[in-house]
Formats: C-alpha cells, structure tokens, sequence
C-alpha cells in the first residue's frame, strides 16, 4: 500500500479536507459546527497558525491553513479533530441525546485521515477559496454563499466577522 504524503516543510497553505466517519451528518445541528469552529480558533492560536478561509457542512470541513513553521499541519489536524471529536460526543450524549441514539457514540466522529493539497499559487488559493464557499449552494443549503453562517464567504463578501480569525496571506 502506498504511503500518502503531506509536504509541509516549504511553508505553503494548506487546502485540507475532512469527513464525518462514515459521512455521517454529525454537523447537521449548530452547536457541533460551533465547536469545529472553536476549536480551530483555538488551535490556530496555539499554534500561530492562519486561517484564509473555512467552511463546515454537515458531513465534512474545508478550510486552507498556513503556519509559520514547518511540520505543523499534521499536529495541527490532529488535535483539530481529537478535541473537536471529544466536545461534539460529550454534546450528543448530553444535549442532543434523542438525536444522538441515531448513532453509535462508540464509533469515531470523523474519518481517520485528512485530504491536504498544498497552494502553491494565487490562482489556486482563489480557486479553492471559491469551490468551498460554493459547497452549502452546490448542497442546496442556501442560495447564495454568504447566506451560509457556518463558512469565511461572509468575511470576504461583505466583511462580517465570522467567529475565526481570517484572512489573505500577506
């Protein structure tokens, strides 16, 4: 089996993608999007990372990252989501219990890896920046991207805070 390969030693964004275990909709209600969200905050902080932009759907989350150093992505993604796994289980146990007997709590909240595309461009930065902001259209959830709180799209459209620090890489 082939070994997947994450280069992070040239200091490059990160388009990353992960996926609910089993493309289960752990993220359907608000409370479990707000903890992806917090916890990337978080970690970005620690981190010293930046956030360029986000979106959380129900089933799966695309955000680009940078850090200042190299080889943080990996540490960075899993702490992202062991904590953010931690906090959505002990959400469903406690305070979605009818809505968490649909799943089986001793299964993990999300898939065991993590899709990273190094951003090598401006174009490919606005490219993929784009295609997430389109995910919640593309689903069917809203009609426009900034209509979607749970995503940056709102910050570069029309310059509304939205919960995590973003922005362009100087």
């Amino acid at each position: 089996m082939a070994t997947r390969r994450i280069y992070d030693r040239d200091r490059h964004a990160h388009f990353v993608t992960f996926s609910c275990y089993r493309r289960r909709r752990f993220l359907d209600q608000d409370r479990p999007k707000r903890i992806v969200l917090g916890v990337l905050a978080s970690q970005l902080s620690l981190q010293h990372g930046r956030c360029v932009g986000f979106v959380v759907m129900p089933d799966h989350v695309h955000a680009i990252l940078w850090f200042p150093d190299v080889d943080q992505l990996s540490h960075f993604m899993k702490q992202w989501k062991q904590r953010s796994s931690v906090q959505i289980k002990r959400f469903l146990r406690i305070g979605m219990t009818a809505y968490a007997q649909a799943f089986d709590l001793s299964e993990p909240i999300w898939q065991p890896r993590y899709y990273g595309f190094n951003l090598y461009s401006e174009h490919k930065f606005e490219e993929k920046l784009a295609y997430m902001h389109q995910n919640p259209v593309r689903a069917g959830l809203v009609a426009r991207p900034c209509d979607w709180p749970w995503s940056s799209a709102r910050y570069y459209k029309q310059g509304h805070s939205v919960g995590v620090p973003v922005g362009w890489l100087d």
